[in-house]
């Protein structure tokens, strides 16, 4: 069995990683982290062309590889218009809900390298003021940036070195409670990020060489639909995204589960690597659920609609609240490490 101080590390992982703001097409930086993450383990990588890390976790036969797939990119949004009273307003990147985003201390980068900090608020946020503000619908016409800056006017924003095309990001809010749940903005996905860190650890820890040729892919576009859409290696006969797994109404997923997708908005996943993915998860004693996404894309589906022969299959840590203030445990991120390794035969 694998000691579940895997599952741990992988937190840790991805708590250093939630601290890195990296909306998608802003992700320099956390890739670069993410390069030196995995080759601090022993693992060689490489930051590909489009800004994504491509990983070689090891492995013998390379005519029948594994690629796992993950994203690094988050939601976000950009300045689209720097308003009369110096307020900002914004344009979501990926799915940002502005009832999500109201309320939220953000940082705005600069494109001269300076940061500046503030709140997305509905536009006349006083309750004492506003008489319509519980009727009022967000947004991104509703909703602005106050900067924590005494400006008042277009005129003293741009002074400051903001423009139309700065990043907006929002705090992430990271934490782990006394009784193992993870929460933060992002878990989709830096938390999979941290769970692939963690399996890799696992295979250097105790020098594992799985019989199958084994790749990593963080890509870095995947919010905005074409993360997984490029850099697969020669030789790759199947793709895993590791992705949240869904928890609401109507799906059997925990936060304590790792869950494992049969069809998605995109469609069915392969029939044959679910079926494995499945039995994977009985042979090593792992907590899952079998679901249905109702409104969900993934990265591998990217991958298939640019074109390459694979079977594909997603699997996740259940988290809740997606795409807002998200919520997981650490019994899921194990539960999906037992899953990779069983699936992978290294257990």
């Amino acid at each position: 069995m694998i000691d579940r101080s895997y599952a741990d590390f992988a937190w840790e992982q991805a708590t250093a990683l939630l601290g890195i703001d990296s909306p998608s097409g802003f992700t320099a930086n956390a890739a670069r982290w993410v390069k030196d993450a995995f080759e601090s383990l022993g693992c060689p990588a490489r930051i590909t062309v489009k800004g994504g890390v491509l990983v070689e976790l090891g492995g013998k036969n390379a005519g029948d590889a594994l690629f796992l797939e993950a994203h690094t990119d988050t939601l976000g949004a950009m300045v689209s218009q720097i308003k009369g009273n110096g307020r900002l307003k914004l344009t979501p990147l990926g799915g940002m809900s502005p009832n999500n985003a109201e309320a939220e201390n953000v940082r705005v980068y600069t494109r001269s390298g300076k940061i500046y900090e503030g709140t997305c608020q509905l536009a006349d946020a006083s309750v004492h003021v506003n008489g319509n503000y519980a009727d009022t619908k967000r947004t991104y016409d509703t909703i602005e940036i106050v900067l924590d800056e005494n400006v008042t006017s277009a005129q003293e924003t741009k002074a400051l070195g903001i423009a139309i095309g700065d990043i907006v990001c929002f705090d992430p809010r990271t934490r782990r409670t006394a009784s193992g749940y993870l929460k933060s903005r992002f878990l989709d996905d830096k938390l999979s990020v941290g769970i692939l860190l963690g399996f890799a650890k696992y295979l250097k820890d105790n020098h594992i060489e799985p019989e199958r040729k084994l790749y990593a892919h963080i890509t870095v576009y995947e919010e905005v639909g074409h993360g997984g859409s490029a850099s697969v290696p020669a030789g790759v006969t199947e793709a895993i995204s590791v992705d949240m797994g869904c928890v609401g109404e109507g799906l059997d997923c925990t936060e304590r589960q790792v869950s494992i997708c049969a069809k998605d908005s995109g469609g069915p996943y392969s029939y044959e690597v679910v079926s494995k993915l499945i039995d994977a998860a009985r042979r090593t004693g792992a907590d899952y659920a079998v679901d249905v996404y109702p409104h969900y894309g993934s990265d591998v589906e990217a991958t298939l609609r640019a074109g390459y022969d694979i079977r594909h299959g997603l699997i996740g840590a259940g988290v809740y609240a997606s795409h807002g203030y998200e919520r997981s445990h650490i019994d899921g991120v194990y539960n999906a490490i037992l899953v990779l390794a069983g699936y992978t035969g290294v257990i």
